[in-house]
């Protein structure tokens, strides 16, 4: 199954998108009941507004659709397909690593767009606020309900990683995007806009867990402090697509700092690792290749 607790997860919820974080680390154990509320999250369906289970609630058009595996319709040129078919998505229930919940946020002051006119360009420009060296392969129809979306990343010390992403959420004023096995971290990120004290508020809002044992070590010897640089470049290159110039706000919870380690085993799937095992085995696939066409000469 695709969404390993059966059913169709939400991004989180309510409880827990609309609380505002608080800095720090949290404490010697997760807050109270959040466990229970991510999962259930995480293992149940939207439901239906009239109450019957047979029946699609109102947003269905806005979820991704129920699939044994991720599918990748289109390669784009320069793009790796590496590490994405096949895979299942995995949430924070699914990762290794501390919980974090992370917040960034910026005011869109001084400008007449609604929320819906900032998520319109978030979607359309998506590839074009990421840092360079990152880059995002959208699907041809854009960022929409269950579309696979290639991603060929740079980390820390140049590491090259493919892999990508599914649209787990999308509609007029937000969208969420979830990672598959081997990604960097097990979760999702939703992006968003709202109007706030007045003013209008762009967001990127993550829940994770580092996948795998090795992930996590990145994380505690530098990698949290990239992947913050990550979303506050992409925000602030939003903003300055509206030629607003403010700083990023940063927010950010330790929810749970356990390791989980049920799930060392999905260091078996890292994207980081297999990329770097294609690439150095690259010359060996050219010359088994140039052996193969001699034999069919």
């Amino acid at each position: 199954m695709l969404y390993q607790d059966g059913g169709q997860p939400r991004p989180y919820p309510a409880t827990i998108r609309n609380r505002t974080p608080v800095q720090g680390t949290g404490g010697a154990g997760p807050r109270p009941g959040i466990q229970k509320e991510i999962k259930t999250a995480m293992s149940t369906s939207p439901v239906p507004t009239n109450g019957q289970p047979d029946e699609q609630p109102r947003d269905a058009a806005f979820w991704s659709s129920y699939t044994t595996g991720l599918k990748v319709s289109n390669v784009p040129s320069g793009a790796l397909n590496l590490n994405v078919e096949g895979k299942l998505v995995n949430g924070p229930l699914q990762g290794f690593g501390r919980m974090w919940q992370k917040t960034y946020s910026i005011t869109l002051n001084g400008t007449s767009l609604t929320a819906k006119e900032v998520i319109k360009t978030w979607k359309e420009r998506f590839p074009e606020f990421w840092p360079k060296g990152n880059r995002f392969f959208g699907p041809l129809t854009g960022i929409a309900p269950g579309e696979v979306a290639l991603l060929n990343l740079t980390l820390t010390g140049g590491i090259k990683l493919s892999t990508g992403v599914l649209v787990l959420y999308a509609d007029e004023e937000s969208f969420t995007l979830m990672t598959p096995q081997g990604h960097i971290f097990a979760g999702w990120i939703t992006f968003s806009a709202l109007e706030e004290n007045g003013s209008l508020v762009a967001q990127a809002q993550v829940l994770m867990r580092a996948s795998d044992p090795i992930y996590e070590l990145g994380f505690r010897l530098g990698m949290y402090k990239e992947e913050d640089k990550f979303w506050q470049h992409t925000l602030k290159s939003l903003a300055s697509s509206f030629g607003i110039d403010v700083p990023v706000e940063m927010q950010a919870i330790c929810v749970d700092p356990r390791m989980q380690w049920s799930h060392a085993k999905n260091v078996w799937h890292n994207a980081a690792m297999r990329t770097t095992i294609y690439t150095i085995s690259t010359p060996l696939r050219w010359i088994r290749g140039r052996g193969r066409k001699r034999n069919q000469q």
